[in-house]
């Protein structure tokens, strides 16, 4: 009854995002907005997790995007597999940006999601490896705030909750963030770093960790370099590494689209 009962709420937010998205459009002129869609595809010597204690130790491609009208509502599909299809997960965010001020920031999203993972099965003296897709659901709150074109700090919480019994149940994820962006390297090229350090909880499980990522960018070029790394402070997480890492070389989009009458 306790996963009817998360999934009627995550379903009610998302309803009420809904809501909300259709009051804002009704009170716009909505022929006038181009659909904005952004993202980037990512090959990576590592699939890491959206909680980087967990990869997939095996090459995979990612493809992160957005789909919004301009406004504070998106849809945002989030794939992380490795290249056989067997390990990874899949996810699709429906986010409503709270308050988008000059300075402070605050959004809310939820999303269903399917992770994949293989697991061996036994029959008398046979044994083989099968892909089991796993159901969640979660919601997640990201306040942050601006200090200027280089500098911002964040927060985000994310819970989520398995729809089966044999995977994890509850996760509370807790996430403090320093970005530092759009620093010049030389006449075309821009670094940015984030130092980040997190709390998980996953059932019975906890640990804090440090994390972080480095991003090197090209204004004159669609394709980025980002190297991630995840390191355990104190944890009895099972399948937690002491420390994990990966290299992804990025291929950044954002366009405009206009619908024709």
């Amino acid at each position: 009854m306790r996963y009817f009962y998360t999934m009627k709420k995550c379903l009610s937010f998302i309803l009420v995002l809904n809501l909300l998205i259709n009051v804002n459009s009704y009170a716009q002129d909505s022929t006038s907005k181009p659909y904005v869609v952004a993202g980037n595809f990512g090959i990576t010597n590592n699939g890491i997790s959206i909680i980087p204690t967990f990869s997939l130790k095996d090459p995979a491609f990612n493809f992160t995007g957005s789909l919004s009208r301009g406004g504070r509502f998106s849809l945002d599909p989030d794939v992380r597999l490795t290249f056989d299809g067997r390990k990874g997960g899949a996810m699709l965010w429906f986010r409503y940006k709270i308050i988008e001020g000059k300075k402070f920031h605050f959004r809310v999203g939820a999303h269903p999601a399917f992770n994949f993972a293989l697991k061996t099965i036994k029959e008398g003296n046979k044994s083989w490896n099968i892909t089991q897709a796993r159901r969640f659901v979660a919601t997640e709150l990201a306040p942050s705030y601006t200090v200027n074109k280089n500098l911002s700090f964040g927060a985000y919480y994310l819970h989520g909750n398995g729809l089966q019994t044999d995977g994890p149940i509850s996760t509370h994820f807790v996430n403090f963030i320093t970005s530092f962006s759009g620093i010049k390297l030389g006449e075309s090229h821009l670094l940015a770093f984030s130092p980040q350090v997190y709390y998980l909880q996953i059932d019975r499980e906890d640990g804090f960790y440090l994390t972080g990522n480095v991003v090197l960018a090209s204004k004159k070029s669609p394709f980025s370099l980002m190297y991630l790394y995840n390191k355990e402070i104190r944890t009895n997480i099972t399948g937690s590494k002491n420390l994990d890492w990966n290299v992804t070389l990025m291929y950044n989009f954002n366009k405009s689209f206009r619908r024709l009458n």
